[in-house]
């Protein structure tokens, strides 16, 4: 299995390892920074360089327990037990985790608005932009704008993002610990499951890579709001300095 050094420190670049096997796509290391797609935020690109040649990682994707790193143009030349040294795209993935926070901190104060009894049923994220999916029926350009303005709010009182882990068993009796049916039947089937702590404010079982204070963020602006239904709702923001 790789060692997936980003679930316990965000803000690794780059790192050594070995190539542990290849495939007719890329390259699937022992160890690694670049994070895969998945949860809404798209896999790393980066530089990978063995032997003193780089190659372009153009993204980053599951396989089973493993990660693998897609690898931009020719690589017959690499071998199986090559070290490497990996370095991650910063510029982006810093974009990432400052939208994949953004998201949560969004669900979390949505979810302490017992007026909406919204949902947040689905996201994604972008490397200028995030969008997220709710379930409210009533969902107006003023409604959006005040959970903007209140995640605004939380973001000035400097709220640490903590990394824990629980045990499943103590997960599956916390009341949305995960907030969508895929997320508690995985819950179901951990040993071990990865905590993001928003102090104060949320906790979510999760498995991206996040800030570590809200004040790392900026401000959340309003971009658009779409009807997707009669209770789907899609909000589009971005992220602006202070």
């Amino acid at each position: 299995m790789t060692e997936k050094l980003y679930f316990n420190d965000s803000y690794l670049k780059e790192c050594d390892g070995r190539i542990n096997r290849i495939n007719d796509k890329g390259v699937i290391p022992d160890r690694t920074v670049f994070y895969p797609s998945g949860g809404g935020q798209p896999g790393d690109s980066g530089i990978l360089t063995v032997n003193g040649k780089e190659y372009r990682v153009g993204n980053t994707v599951k396989e089973g327990e493993e990660v693998l790193l897609l690898i931009d143009g020719p690589f017959d030349d690499l071998k199986e037990g090559d070290h490497f040294h990996g370095t991650i795209d910063w510029h982006k993935r810093y974009s990432y985790m400052k939208f994949h926070t953004s998201i949560h901190l969004i669900d979390g104060i949505v979810n302490k608005m017992p007026d909406y009894e919204g949902l947040i049923t689905g996201s994604q994220i972008y490397e200028d932009r995030a969008r997220v999916d709710f379930s409210i029926e009533d969902f107006s350009q003023d409604m959006a704008q005040e959970i903007i303005n209140r995640v605004n709010g939380a973001i000035m009182e400097n709220h640490d993002i903590r990394v824990k882990y629980i045990s499943g068993e103590e997960a599956v009796k916390i009341p949305n610990i995960s907030r969508t049916a895929p997320g508690r039947e995985l819950i179901k089937n951990l040993s071990i499951v990865r905590i993001i702590e928003i102090v104060g404010i949320d906790e979510q079982a999760d498995g991206g890579t996040h800030v570590s204070n809200t004040r790392e963020l900026g401000q959340i602006k309003l971009q658009k709001i779409e009807n997707k239904g009669k209770k789907n709702k899609r909000l589009y923001f971005t992220l602006v300095p202070f």
